[in-house]
Order: C-alpha cells, then structure tokens, then sequence
C-alpha cells in the first residue's frame, strides 16, 4: 500500500492550465483499480493519494504521467507502508485478504 503526498511548487500558479488533464489522470487511477482515495493536503499544500494493487516502479511511472508531477505543480512523493496490523474493515488491503 501506497501513501502520495503531491506538495505545490513554485509552479503552484499554473494548476489551473493542468487541472483538467489532473483530474482525467486521478480518474484513470481510480479506473485501474489503483487509487483509493484522493483529497487535499490541508491547509491548501497540495494534494495525497492512497494506492494499492500496484509495484512501487508502477505507481513512481504512473506519478511521472500526472500533468501536475510533468509540469512542475506539485513534487511527488511516495510513501510505501507494509501494514502490520490493519482493521478487518480494510482487509482487502492486505496480501493474502485476511
């Protein structure tokens, strides 16, 4: 499982050149089976997505395809977190599904 914070950069003023090819990139996501939820990083720093059902090398190519990561909005980075102990209502989450 994957944790994705997208911080603003000094380029944060042309978001909304990119915010239409953003939002068809997060809906591929959620298409594909890979993003699980995606919001805002309070208070207005940007954005974080939770993936799963992919690589690290996967999702790190898949990051590089956002326009936001391509033209220098937000900086990307990626958090892998390899659960320990999760609550039974997130078991789809795990490996074996338990």
């Amino acid at each position: 499982m994957f944790f994705v914070t997208l911080k603003y950069s000094e380029q944060r003023d042309k978001a909304g050149q990119f915010m239409d090819g953003h939002k068809e990139w997060l809906k591929r996501g959620f298409d594909d089976g890979v993003f699980l939820m995606a919001g805002s990083l309070q208070p207005d720093l940007g954005g974080g997505i939770m993936a799963h059902n992919t690589a690290l090398a996967e999702l790190q190519k898949r990051m590089n395809e956002d326009p936001f990561v391509a033209n220098n909005v937000v900086a990307a980075d990626i958090l892998e977190i390899a659960p320990a102990k999760m609550d039974a209502r997130l078991a789809f989450l795990s490996e074996d599904g338990a």
